[in-house]
């Protein structure tokens, strides 16, 4: 079928959940992507932070097809080499010395909120079962997952949410400290909230949200779904921070586009899971997993995470630049290569003109462009976006 044909047929038969854009996208390498009219656009979305090493990466093809070679999936029930090699590396590079492999960002949540509640049940007694999210927060679709979201658009039409969720703002630690009571068994945060509008936590936040949780023997939960594994210029965001947490979701960019989720933690929280607690069919299986231990290697090893940290502040500095020339833009944030443009107006308009130019961004939170460029953009592509928005902004 040809481009139009396919979008007319996916109009009729797939569930209206998202509402794309008209165009078919069939091929990408690093920074680009072609549709199906052979129109080649800079893609600074990367699947929503998912292809953090760029589109058709040599060394993620050649670890997927070598593994596909040799085996895609077996059960659990056995070890799986390449299972073992990635939960290793991930425990090198982190606070880490236990890891769950499931296969998205929200089932990695549902797998946090399980652990939580099972350790403070067999440390605390029953009654701890409570976990504290923040508002603004995205943790995911399923309904735990969305539970804990603390987005009320995103729960619209599917309550009654599961009990046990409470919602206080970002960046506010007296509102934490408020709501941490007898039932609280843990908080749940995003380092940087993501959907929410790329939203930096304060000086000092979540290295008070972990003292916090230490005075209250309180877990303490970050979603590195979206801003791990490289996208703020480290491994992991918490690391800039100097707060490690006692359990961390990744999910996304783990395996640059292979669906992979995982639950990271130490071992005395861990401990709490036992056989038949828990568990996926293909979580951890031979393929994502093998892909996974590529993506650890070559962001430690190549470069990427450096490129990150010096690009990030690069487009950081030419969003200022746009800041200083155009009044709608409100503010200018980020770390690493997550960035956001906040506008004094909706910018889904602003997003459909960059496409039109031949440029992918996204908004979220209504007024908040968002920029999650694979790690390995260049001065020359920034430029390039920079270059675009700089026109689509001068014709309003």
């Amino acid at each position: 079928m040809k481009g139009n044909e396919l979008i007319r047929e996916g109009d009729q038969c797939l569930l209206n959940t998202y509402a794309r854009y008209p165009i078919l996208l069939v091929r990408g390498e690093g920074v680009t992507v072609w549709d199906s009219t052979g129109r080649e656009y800079l893609d600074f979305l990367a699947g929503l932070a998912v292809c953090n090493l760029g589109h058709c990466h040599p060394k993620v093809t050649k670890a997927l097809t070598e593994q596909a070679n040799q085996l895609i999936h077996c059960s659990n029930f056995y070890y799986i080499g390449p299972q073992v090699e990635l939960a290793r590396r991930l425990c090198e590079h982190s606070f880490g010395e236990r890891v769950f492999f499931c296969n998205s960002g929200a089932e990695a949540a549902e797998g946090a909120i399980k652990l939580a509640r099972k350790y403070s049940k067999e440390h605390h007694g029953d009654g701890r079962y409570e976990i504290i999210t923040m508002e603004n927060s995205f943790h995911g679709r399923t309904m735990g997952a969305l539970s804990a979201t603390g987005q009320k658009r995103f729960h619209k039409g599917f309550e009654p949410l599961l009990p046990g969720f409470t919602h206080v703002p970002f960046n506010d630690l007296d509102a934490v400290a408020q709501a941490i009571g007898p039932h609280t068994c843990a908080v749940m945060v995003e380092p940087i909230q993501g959907e929410g509008g790329v939203n930096l936590p304060s000086p000092g936040y979540l290295k008070g949200l972990r003292e916090l949780c230490d005075q209250t023997k309180t877990l303490l939960i970050y979603d590195e779904v979206q801003v791990g594994m490289g996208r703020t210029g480290k491994l992991f965001a918490y690391e800039h921070y100097e707060a490690p947490p006692h359990i961390m979701t990744l999910a996304k960019s783990l395996a640059n586009g292979v669906p992979i989720g995982a639950v990271v933690t130490t071992e005395e929280v861990g401990g709490a899971f036992a056989p038949g607690n828990h568990g996926t069919t293909f979580g951890g299986n031979p393929l994502a997993t093998a892909v996974g231990c590529c993506v650890v290697e070559t962001l430690v090893e190549d470069g990427v995470l450096e490129n990150c940290q010096e690009m990030g502040e690069y487009l950081l500095t030419g969003l200022r630049d746009l800041k200083e020339r155009y009044t709608f833009i409100t503010d200018v944030r980020g770390k690493g290569l997550m960035c956001g443009c906040e506008l004094a107006f909706e910018g889904k308009e602003i997003v459909e003109r960059c496409m039109e130019r031949g440029v992918l961004i996204n908004c979220t939170a209504d007024k908040i462009l968002r920029f999650l460029p694979p790690l390995i953009v260049t001065r020359g592509e920034i430029d390039r976006l920079l270059a675009t928005l700089d026109a689509v902004f001068a014709e309003r």
